[in-house]
């Protein structure tokens, strides 16, 4: 699953880190902690290659 902003691309980032030991877990907040958890390695790695160019900085709320 792409990401649909650019903070959604930099949380799957941090939390892939910890997924590969570069980062420590605890150090994870608010939504880079809940994907840590929730996400596998592979499903991590999908949404934090994708490219942030043309992508909001947020997502909107109105966009579920």
């Amino acid at each position: 699953m792409p990401a649909k902003s650019k903070a959604q691309q930099m949380a799957a980032g941090a939390a892939l880190s910890a997924k590969r030991g570069e980062r420590k877990a605890g150090e994870l907040h608010s939504a880079s902690r809940s994907m840590y958890d929730s996400m596998s390695k592979k499903e991590l790695e999908k949404m934090a290659s994708t490219p942030q160019k043309g992508k909001p900085a947020h997502k909107s709320k109105s966009a579920h």
